[in-house]
C-alpha cells in the first residue's frame, strides 16, 4: 500500500454499491486527510485528499462539472 497511515484503516464502501463484483471505490479516514481505493485492489494505490479537497471534488462531481 502506497501510505502507511491508511494501513490499519476501516476502510468503507457506499451501501448503494450492492453486490456488482468488486466495481466499487472504498474510502477510509486517518490523521487529517480522506483515502479512495479501488475495492478489487486493495494492495494498489491509495488517491489522498485533504477533506476540503475531497468536499470540493465530491462537489463538483455530484454537479456535472467534471468532463473526461
Amino acid at each position: 500500500m502506497a501510505f502507511d497511515q491508511f494501513a490499519h484503516a476501516a476502510w468503507r464502501k457506499s451501501s448503494r454499491s450492492g453486490n456488482s463484483g468488486g466495481q466499487c471505490v472504498e474510502l477510509a479516514h486517518a490523521a487529517e486527510v480522506v483515502g479512495i481505493r479501488d475495492s478489487k485492489n486493495q494492495a494498489g494505490p491509495v488517491l489522498v485528499f485533504g477533506q476540503a479537497e475531497l468536499t470540493r471534488f465530491l462537489d463538483a462531481v455530484k454537479a456535472g462539472r467534471l468532463h473526461g
